[in-house]
């Protein structure tokens, strides 16, 4: 972000390529011991909440290390280090509004994606499957959501590509869209593309701001287990639902809560530190 004397990792193909090298060294990984259980012991874990969480473990780790190992480390000399540095309670008081404004944005028009008909229907139907099983068991759901979802993805999203492409040159507005747009495609369904984008952008941008990845983990984490509560209460992830208020009526707050800590934040906010 800020340029320094010393070496700075980028992110382009050759970091594209080993993030997703060290994926498929993790999954292969996860696959194999899968296996194995299967074969000494007749066990079939893939179904079991320890799986999902060793799989998505192994596989973000695996992306980092092969980043860190075959691009960071060459590049500059030293391992991949990010700041973690919390910030100010008005700091605090300026992101969580804005991510909760951004958060019910989101939902909004999420709600006016098609949940039916010949293509939507089976893949919504396929996508609320996947969800059943991760909402059946409430503790792993929480351990992936609240906590390991946003440490790995900010890592990878955020410290990794985002800060390597504005390290590279790349306009900060580009790399953060990038950075978001790529995080909603990891998700893989329309329902989830647009809050993760949107989101995403905004994690990027504080981020960028105040150059601590601590808060946009804290922000990811806030999200899910908002998204988590939801879940658990309308079964939809669903704050129109949960406060029985029309769909419009979230999205104006939303818009007002936004543009309001969003105005304040960017205009108003001054970096109280650099990036390590």
């Amino acid at each position: 972000m800020e340029k320094t004397v010393t070496p700075q990792y980028g992110f382009g193909f050759r970091g594209a390529v080993w993030l997703v090298v060290g994926m498929l060294a993790g999954t292969t990984l996860v696959s194999v011991t899968s296996a194995i259980v299967l074969l000494l012991f007749n066990i079939n874990w893939q179904y079991t909440p320890l799986f999902t969480l060793t799989a998505n473990a192994l596989t973000f780790v695996g992306a980092i290390l092969a980043f860190d190992l075959f691009v960071c480390r060459p590049t500059t000399g030293r391992k991949l280090n990010f700041n973690f540095s919390p910030t100010n309670v008005a700091t605090y008081g300026l992101i969580l509004p804005m991510m909760f404004g951004m958060m019910l944005i989101a939902e909004s028009i999420t709600a006016q994606i098609p949940t039916s008909g010949p293509f939507f229907g089976e893949y919504y139907d396929y996508f609320m499957r996947l969800m059943e099983q991760m909402t059946s068991e409430p503790a792993a759901l929480v351990i992936l959501a609240v906590f390991m979802a946003p440490l790995f993805e900010e890592i990878v999203f955020r410290g990794i590509i985002m800060k390597g492409m504005i390290n590279d040159g790349v306009r900060p507005p580009l790399a953060i869209f990038v950075a978001a747009l790529l995080f909603g495609l990891v998700h893989g369904n329309p329902w989830q593309f647009v809050g993760a984008v949107l989101l995403g952008c905004v994690l990027g941008l504080v981020y960028y701001k105040t150059k601590s990845l601590l808060l946009p983990i804290l922000l990811h984490a806030f999200n899910n287990l908002c998204s988590v509560l939801l879940i658990f209460m309308t079964d939809k992830e669903s704050f129109a639902e949960a406060a029985l208020l029309p769909q419009w009526i979230i999205f104006a707050i939303g818009v007002i809560l936004f543009t309001v800590f969003y105005l304040i934040f960017t205009k108003r906010y001054r970096v109280h530190y650099t990036e390590q």
